[in-house]
C-alpha cells in the first residue's frame, strides 16, 4: 500500500473538521444555555444584587422587597443579608401566603431602623414583619438594631405608637437562631398566631430602663420552645400572653428586665387562656420579678398547668409572684370576675431577693388553687420580708426558706361566684 503524502493527510483532516464542527458548536451552545438556565434558577438571593448599598445611610428597603419577591417564588430559597454591611430599612413586610415553603433569611450583616419621623408616617405596630409563611427560618450572626433610644426619650417627633422590632404572624414552623436583636423601639421579638416555633442561641440587648422593651412576646401561639438564649431588656424577658399553650422555656439567662411572666391577662374584661407552660433551668438576675403570673380584675378564662423548676435568682426584687390585682398605670376598679389560676408548681427555686421572696395575691371571688412548692430557698440580700399570701391554696412539698405560713391547705370553700363556663378554655 502506497504511503499517503503530507498534503493528502492534511486535506482529509480539514474535511473531517468542517463536517464535525456544527456538532461541536451545537454541543457547546447546549452546555452554555444549560449553565445560564442553572444560574437564572439559583435559589440564593443577595440583597446587594438587588441594588442595596449597605452603607447605613441609603434607604435599602426596595432592594429587600425585591430580593424577597424573588426568594418567595422558589422553595427552599435563601435571602442573604451579607456581613460587612449596614442596611437602613424602613417598615417592611415579608409576606405570604403564596410564598414557597422552607425559605431561609440569612442575616449576617446589620439591619438598622430609621430614626426620622418621616420614615414612620402616623405609626406602625411593627418594623420588620414575617407573615403567613410556612417553614420560615431566620438565622445567622447578624444584628437587628431598632435604634430605639430616640423613641424611649421622646425625641424627633416620632409617632406615639412604638413598633415591635421583629414580628411573626400567622406562620407555621418558625425558627429564629443565632441573631442579635438590640435597642428595639418596643418589644424585640413577637410571635402572634404562630405554631411550632423554635428560638435558640439568640441575644436580646437593651438597657434595663428602656420602657416596654420585652425580649420575646408570645400570644395566640402554641408548641413553642425557647432555649439557650440571653435576654436583657427593660420589661419581661419572656412574656406569655393569652392563647398560648405547650410552651417550653429552658436554659435562658434573663436580666436586666422584669423576669419571665405569664400575662398580664384579662385586661378590660377580656377572656384569657394559657396552659401547659414549663420554665426550667433558667438564671434570672437584677430583675423586678423572677417567675410571675399577672392578671387583671374583671377578666375571665384560666391559667393552668404551669411548672417553674430549677430557677436560680440573684438580686431579684420578688422571685415568685402571682398577682391577680395587677394594675398598670392606676385607675383600676375592683371586680368579682377573674382569670382562674390553678395547678401552679414551683420546684427548686433558689437565690437572693431584695424586696420579698414570695407574693401570692389571689382573687377574693376566685382564689388560686393547686399551688405547690418544693425545695425553695430564698435569702434576702438587703432586708428580710416575710412571704405574702392572700386567698392562695396549695401544698408545701418540703420545708422552704423562708417559712411560708400563709399558704392555705386544700381547696377554697367558695369560688362559685364565677361560673365554670366563664372560665372554661
Amino acid at each position: 500500500m502506497k504511503t499517503m503524502n503530507i498534503n493528502t493527510i492534511t486535506l482529509i483532516i480539514s474535511i473531517a473538521f468542517f463536517i464535525m464542527y456544527p456538532n461541536f458548536e451545537r454541543c457547546s451552545a447546549t452546555r452554555t444555555n444549560r449553565w445560564r438556565k442553572l444560574k437564572a434558577s439559583s435559589s440564593t438571593f443577595n440583597v446587594l444584587d438587588f441594588g442595596a448599598k449597605g452603607d447605613g445611610r441609603t434607604d435599602d428597603t426596595k432592594a429587600f422587597e425585591d430580593a424577597w419577591a424573588a426568594a418567595c417564588k422558589i422553595e427552599a430559597s435563601t435571602m442573604v443579608v451579607p456581613s460587612g454591611s449596614v442596611f437602613l430599612v424602613k417598615p417592611i413586610s415579608f409576606s405570604g401566603p403564596n410564598c414557597q415553603p422552607n425559605i431561609v433569611f440569612q442575616l449576617d450583616g446589620k439591619i438598622i431602623a430609621p430614626t426620622s419621623s418621616s420614615s414612620w408616617g402616623s405609626g406602625t405596630l411593627q418594623w420588620l414583619e414575617f407573615t403567613k409563611l410556612n417553614k420560615i427560618t431566620i438565622k445567622g450572626k447578624g444584628v437587628i438594631d431598632g435604634q430605639g433610644s430616640v423613641w424611649w426619650n421622646g425625641n424627633g417627633n416620632l409617632p406615639k405608637t412604638k413598633p415591635t422590632a421583629l414580628r411573626f404572624y400567622g406562620s407555621d414552623v418558625v425558627t429564629v437562631t443565632g441573631i442579635t436583636i438590640q435597642n428595639s423601639q418596643q418589644t424585640h421579638l413577637k410571635f402572634d398566631s404562630c405554631t411550632n416555633v423554635q428560638v435558640f442561641d439568640i441575644t436580646v440587648s437593651s438597657p434595663g430602663n428602656s420602657p416596654n422593651t420585652d425580649g420575646i412576646h408570645l400570644q395566640n401561639s402554641r408548641d413553642v420552645v425557647i432555649y439557650s438564649s440571653t435576654l436583657a431588656c427593660g420589661d419581661d424577658c419572656v412574656s406569655i400572653q393569652t392563647g398560648c399553650s405547650n410552651v417550653l422555656v429552658h436554659n435562658v439567662n434573663c436580666g436586666p428586665g422584669h423576669g419571665i411572666s405569664i400575662g398580664s391577662l384579662g385586661k378590660e374584661n377580656t377572656k384569657a387562656c394559657v396552659s401547659n407552660v414549663t420554665v426550667r433551668d433558667v438564671t434570672i438576675q437584677n430583675t423586678l420579678t423572677g417567675v410571675r403570673i399577672k392578671t387583671w380584675q374583671g377578666g375571665s378564662g384560666s391559667v393552668q398547668n404551669i411548672m417553674f423548676s430549677n430557677i436560680q435568682v440573684s438580686e431579684v426584687e420578688t422571685p415568685i409572684t402571682i398577682d391577680q390585682y395587677y394594675c398598670d398605670g392606676g385607675r383600676c376598679h375592683n371586680a368579682t370576675s377573674a382569670v382562674a389560676v390553678s395547678s401552679i408548681h414551683y420546684v427548686n427555686v433558689k437565690g437572693t431577693y431584695i424586696k420579698e421572696p414570695i407574693y401570692f395575691a389571689c382573687s377574693d371571688s376566685l382564689p388560686c388553687k393547686g399551688i405547690t412548692l418544693d425545695t425553695i430557698k430564698l435569702e434576702s440580700s438587703q432586708r428580710s420580708n416575710v412571704p405574702f399570701c392572700w386567698e392562695a391554696y396549695g401544698e408545701l412539698k418540703t420545708q422552704i426558706v423562708p417559712p411560708l405560713d400563709c399558704l392555705q391547705t386544700g381547696n377554697p370553700s367558695r369560688g362559685g361566684i364565677i361560673s365554670s363556663e366563664e372560665n372554661s378554655c
